[in-house]
C-alpha cells in the first residue's frame, strides 16, 4: 500500500510504500510530528522570524499561522530513519507553496 508522510512548510514528504504486511504502513508515521506544541510555538516565535525562515528556503506561505511554523515540527529524516523497517521510500517531494488557512 501507497502512503505519504508530510514534513514540514519547509521539509520534503516521501512517497512510501509499508512493508512486511498489512500492519506496516497504518504503524508507521503519518508526519514529521511536533518538536514544540502550538501554545509554545505561539509563544516562542516571532512572525518576523518565520518569515525569514520561509523565504530562506524560497517558500511562499499563503494564510498560516506561528503553531504551524517548521521550526515546530522534528527533523524528518531522524523520523523517517526511524522507520525503515516500516516503509520503503519511493520518492520525495519539496514544498515551494503552502497554502493553510488563516493564523
Amino acid at each position: 500500500m501507497l502512503g505519504i508522510i508530510p514534513g514540514s512548510m519547509t521539509a520534503p514528504g516521501f512517497i512510501v510504500r509499508g512493508r512486511n504486511g498489512a500492519g506496516s504502513l497504518p504503524s508507521a508515521s503519518h508526519g514529521a510530528g511536533r518538536f514544540m506544541s502550538r501554545t509554545r510555538a505561539k509563544a516562542d516565535l516571532g512572525e518576523s522570524q518565520v518569515r525569514k525562515y520561509l523565504a530562506d528556503h524560497g517558500i511562499e506561505l499563503i494564510g498560516g499561522g506561528l503553531d504551524e511554523a517548521p521550526m515546530a515540527y522534528k527533523y524528518i529524516y531522524a523520523v523517517m530513519a526511524s522507520q525503515h523497517e516500516l516503509v520503503d521510500v519511493l520518492g520525495s517531494f519539496t514544498p515551494k507553496i503552502v497554502r493553510m488557512d488563516g493564523a
